[in-house]
């Protein structure tokens, strides 16, 4: 009689015999790693080996170390930041994985290689194994509660391997950050063997949430509360495990893929999830590859510095890691992992000027609305939250300053879609939040709010000037709105408060002793109060200039009456940047601002608090790896005061400069995640931070290319700035409402040659240069007369293809 296959399955599940005898048959020799071999990777440093990685998708995600372990990290919910999230839940801890070969088991916990992928990544263990090398890799599916993680083990030796391979998942269901608000009570977990799917399944004692584990290939066995790894995290879990015995010929490898499934809702969701991706992972995996390919696409730059190339790459990459979706509450950008995968109003308005540049517009208006929907919900008044945790509770209703950055938001998207409904459905709430700026926060009436802005140190919550800045942007482009939208006396009224804004920005908040913009503008009391604290933390972080600087200071204001109001310079503070980030500064002021600002720098950025740097301003890169017991922001350099300086210095006509941060940003690329840049540079909080996207693309795409699209009107302006040692640049595929363009820029020593194509033809290009500084401009092999705009001339062209050469005055 002959077997059917079912009959053959069923003999290679029940025998020990016979499963080694057909692994063949249930054990591939075929990986899903081998489908990424053709991607690009950034292999980790061996010197960070021991520091976080994540494996990023939108529903699921993972964070743990790139030595394979899965230690309790994070201090948002201190120790629970890592692990396997499916928010608003947790579902596992992490895991451990052992093999047994010849009698000694071997913890896999220690790999010697880490290697980051744009959409997976893979450790590869050496170490302590004899004939048998190790790899494990993981993806997350897209649109998936679910992770796959597929063992490759390949006997290495001339003889037969037998292995036993042991698989212990550790769950931990339980709430994310605020989920008390909601009524989320965590409880402990209880796991159980699911016959028909031949996987644990565990749940919650109190709630309906899951996880579930298991492969294509049936345990050996399945067992609990053994000891794995010595493996102990926080929490109420429980544990279970998988064990395989595998057989592998010499110079082979065989492998075995885990999925783990969750959901927040049911056991049948749960396991609907797990059954789907475990039959159709090659596809999901080779999806999300194609999809990558295509962000890689999009806005693609090459240029001369390939550090920065790279690393501009990677950073279109990174955003998409962060993208938190729970369908329920809400789907857009978070702002940083591992600790803060939520929403945040003010990381969202920079990080989206930023995406819109890289053809994301799907993911900025689900950004958008997202942050738009729980400021109306919590607030009504036009006020833009600052936190929302992904079960929908709002931590923080804003700061003063995230409500004028929402109108700066919707009008740069607008700019680069030219969708009117779009700008119809947020403008009501614009024109909320600028009465609600000026009304509620504004006692003294003098046009200048009271309040946090991005500096949260006490006390600096007076009229700060970050906040001034946003706020005279805000009322510039509310103006432009409301011309927009048929409303001119509103316009002109927004118009006359921007610019009287604009004026007491360069009055009030200059500060010609320290060649600054100010901290904020308060009383001589305050002043002097924050003084005393700034003392105090110069002193304790050893900064004697400071110190100094600080006590001649207070001597000073000591001489002045306590309530006398006027603008200081304490902390030296970035912010005090903001004016030159929103070219409001004049031209005087903003140069000489700006090389007061090059000095609060070290080799990978710009410090937040300026008292905080280097007396040597850190020209010793290898003193500034960053190594804190306690998580806090003390004396951090980051990629946001970086990126605003690169922005400052190109509206001032210096990209020389400009370039010169994104270099020292760039130093930060793959330091300690590969691909990734940290939040603090180079290697401190966040290893993947939204805004970093805001820090490069405004730069090189709107600036040194100087593409600026008004799309309603199908025109596009282009004012390039390069730096000087920039000969070639090319940036491809820059979608502009319905259109598509790609540009070439070339100079030499006499001439600059620009190149364009575009996807429709009856789009204008209007492109400009300093007024005189090119003598002849040939258009597609004509010469034509441009014409005086201002500072600048310009010319304005049509077509799919266009070739504008310019020479050179000598």
């Amino acid at each position: 009689m002959i077997r059917s296959r079912i009959g053959i399955l069923l003999l290679c599940l029940t025998s020990t015999f016979i499963l080694n005898n057909c692994s063949k048959k249930v054990l591939s020799e075929e990986r899903l790693a081998d489908l990424v071999s053709d991607s690009e990777s950034i292999t980790g440093k061996s010197s960070y080996i021991n520091s976080p990685f994540l494996t990023a998708g939108d529903r699921v995600y993972m964070v743990g170390h790139q030595n394979g372990t899965f230690p309790d990290l994070g201090w948002h919910v201190a120790g629970e930041m890592g692990g396997i999230w499916d928010h608003p839940i947790k579902l596992l801890d992490g895991f451990t994985a052992s093999i047994t070969i010849d009698n000694q088991s071997i913890c896999l916990n220690k790999a010697d290689t880490f290697v980051n992928y744009p959409y997976a990544n893979k450790h590869i263990f050496t170490s302590s194994l004899k004939d048998i090398k190790a790899e494990r890799f993981q993806f997350v599916p897209d649109g998936k509660e679910a992770v796959v993680i597929e063992y490759t083990f390949t006997n290495t030796s001339s003889e037969d391997k037998l292995l036993t391979f042991d698989f212990n998942a550790y769950t931990d269901l339980r709430p994310v950050w605020l989920g008390e608000k909601t009524n989320m009570v965590d409880a402990g977990d209880f796991a159980s063997w699911d016959e028909n799917s031949k996987s644990w399944i565990a749940k919650d004692s109190l709630n309906e949430w899951y996880v579930t584990f298991g492969s294509e290939i049936v345990a050996q066995k399945h067992q609990q509360n053994q000891k794995s790894c010595d493996y102990k995290p926080q929490g109420k879990g429980c544990q279970a495990s998988l064990i395989y015995e595998i057989s592998i010929k010499p110079n082979a490898s065989k492998s075995i893929s885990i999925v783990v499934a969750g959901s927040y809702k049911s056991e049948s969701n749960a396991k609907e999830t797990f059954a789907s991706v475990k039959q159709n992972a090659s596809k999901l995996l080779k999806e999300k590859k194609e999809r990558y390919a295509g962000l890689a696409e999009k806005t693609k730059l090459t240029i001369p510095y390939k550090d920065l190339e790279q690393a501009f790459r990677w950073v279109k990459y990174n955003t998409d890691w962060l993208v938190r979706d729970v369908p329920e509450v809400g789907r857009g950008l978070s702002a940083g992992a591992p600790d803060y995968p939520w929403w945040f109003g003010v990381d969202s308005e920079y990080s989206l000027q930023g995406l819109i540049t890289t053809g994301r517009k799907d993911l900025v208006y689900q950004s958008i609305d997202n942050i738009f929907r729980m400021s109306e919900k919590a607030n009504g008044n036009g006020r833009i939250v600052h936190e929302v945790s992904t079960n929908g509770v709002v931590f923080n209703p804003g700061n003063v300053n995230e409500t004028p950055q929402f109108a700066i938001l919707i009008w740069t998207v607008y700019r680069w879609t030219g969708d009117k409904e779009f700008l119809k459905k947020y403008y009501p709430t614009i024109k909320k939040g600028l009465e609600w700026l000026l009304k509620e926060n504004d006692k003294d009436g003098n046009l200048l709010p009271d309040g946090f802005g991005m500096m949260e140190i006490h006390g600096m919550n007076s009229e700060m000037i970050d906040v001034a800045a946003y706020t005279q942007k805000a009322f510039s482009v509310a103006s432009e709105m409301a011309e927009e939208m048929g409303e001119n006396q509103l316009a002109e009224k927004y118009k006359n408060i921007s610019g009287q804004i604009r004026q007491k920005i360069n009055t009030d908040f200059w500060v010609a002793d320290n060649t600054s913009f100010a901290d904020f503008i308060g009383t001589t009391k305050q002043a002097i109060h924050l003084i005393d604290d700034a003392i105090v933390r110069a002193d304790t972080l050893k900064k004697p200039w400071a110190v100094e600087e600080l006590r001649a200071s207070k001597n000073r204001l000591l001489k002045l009456p306590g309530d006398k109001k006027q603008g200081f310079v304490v902390h030296h503070n970035w912010v005090v940047n903001t004016p030159m980030e929103m070219g409001i500064a004049d031209s005087a002021k903003a140069i000489a601002a700006l090389k007061t600002a090059a000095k609060f720098v070290n080799p990978f950025g710009v410090f937040v608090t300026g008292i905080d740097r280097d007396e040597s301003a850190g020209k010793d890169e290898s003193s500034a790896a960053v190594n804190k017991k306690v998580f806090n922001y003390t004396g951090a350099v980051m990629t946001l005061p970086t990126g605003v300086l690169a922005i400052s210095e190109n509206n001032y006509g210096r990209p020389d400069e400009a370039l010169n941060y994104l270099k020292r940003m760039t130093k930060s690329f793959s330091y300690a995640l590969p691909g990734s840049i940290y939040e603090v540079s180079p290697d401190y909080g966040m290893m993947s931070q939204a805004w970093n996207i805001y820090s490069y693309a405004v730069p090189i795409v709107t600036q040194f290319f100087g593409i600026n699209p008004i799309a309603s009107a199908k025109t596009t302006h282009i004012n390039p700035q390069m730096p000087s040692n920039w000969h070639n640049a090319n940036l491809e595929n820059v979608v502009i409402g319905d259109n598509e363009i790609d540009m070439t820029y070339r100079q030499t020593s006499s001439s600059v040659h620009l190149d364009f194509s575009q996807t429709k033809e009856n789009w204008k290009l209007l492109i400009s240069f300093p007024r005189n500084k090119y003598k002849k401009w040939i258009v597609n092999g004509k010469e034509m007369e441009p014409k005086a705009d201002g500072q600048s001339d310009l010319i304005e062209v049509s077509g799919k293809a266009i070739s504008l050469q310019l020479e050179k005055h000598f």
